[in-house]
């Protein structure tokens, strides 16, 4: 295990629901830990220096100083929360011991948010507030599919006598859960329609690692647009995204159509 005493850690991030995942949890940990803050914009996710570091040129990612020696390269929001806790929470703090009910229930919980309320929550975000002309189908699609998925999750609060998805104890599946429920008003989503995730999201919100996680690497934009009533500041931070995300989108269609013309030539 590397040693807490030093900061061997870097999290590479950006406001986000994914970076925030990281940094809740490293705040949760208490471990020292410096942070790399992206520029979506300038498009300093695709540099190669990055892109040697997370090959997918996404965010969040950790450097950290593994028990060999040497560094170590830890990309994908779950997989980051996973090492975190296998090398810095050996008393099972945040998760379960391997082989145990409650560990193999946590794990299907995490990649059920990875691979179903983040992607769908995301594609409701794009389609509301990037992409400049609305397209009902896609605006319907994702946002009802999302909808479905945090009615999976409130059954299974509703039904939890502690308030905690899995077992009794605050873990890294309710940090990774939380992440995404601070910005579903962005996706056009109610958490009111779900009482207990509503009551779930409101009582961690007061927990000190999230209110410190939350604004890493900058004060977390959506739930400050909580308290704009007159909607100017909403349609500034909408026109922000919008354009680094389509300049995003044009510049990667732009590279992949070069190297089709370098693997063609």
């Amino acid at each position: 295990m590397s040693d807490r005493s030093t900061p061997n850690i870097i999290l590479y991030t950006t406001q986000t629901p994914n970076g925030n995942k990281a940094s809740i949890l490293l705040e949760e940990l208490g471990i020292p830990y410096g942070v790399y803050k992206h520029d979506f914009s300038a498009r300093t996710h695709k540099e190669p220096w990055y892109l040697d570091i997370n090959p997918n040129g996404k965010i969040p990612a950790i450097t950290d100083v593994f028990s060999d020696g040497k560094e170590i390269h830890i990309w994908e929001s779950g997989n980051v929360l996973k090492y975190l806790v296998e090398q810095y929470d050996p008393e099972f703090k945040l998760w379960y011991p391997h082989g145990t009910r409650e560990n193999y229930e946590l794990f299907s919980w995490l990649f059920f948010q990875v691979s179903g309320v983040g992607p769908f929550q995301g594609q409701a975000t794009h389609f509301l507030r990037h992409v400049p002309e609305k397209i009902p189908y896609a605006l319907d699609r994702y946002r009802n599919e999302s909808r479905r998925l945090y009615s999976v999750l409130e059954k299974q609060l509703s039904r939890s006598k502690e308030c905690y998805i899995v077992g009794d104890k605050f873990t890294i599946v309710d940090i990774a859960f939380w992440s995404l429920a601070a910005t579903a008003p962005w996706a056009g989503l109610d958490l009111e329609e779900f009482p207990a995730v509503q009551a779930w999201y409101t009582r961690l919100l007061a927990r000190p690692s999230i209110q410190n996680g939350m604004n890493v690497p900058e004060p977390h934009g959506v739930v400050a647009l909580a308290a704009d009533k007159d909607g100017q500041l909403t349609k500034k931070f909408e026109q922000f995204h919008r354009e680094w995300v389509m300049d995003g989108m044009k510049s990667d269609a732009q590279k992949l159509e070069e190297c089709k013309k370098e693997s063609a030539d």
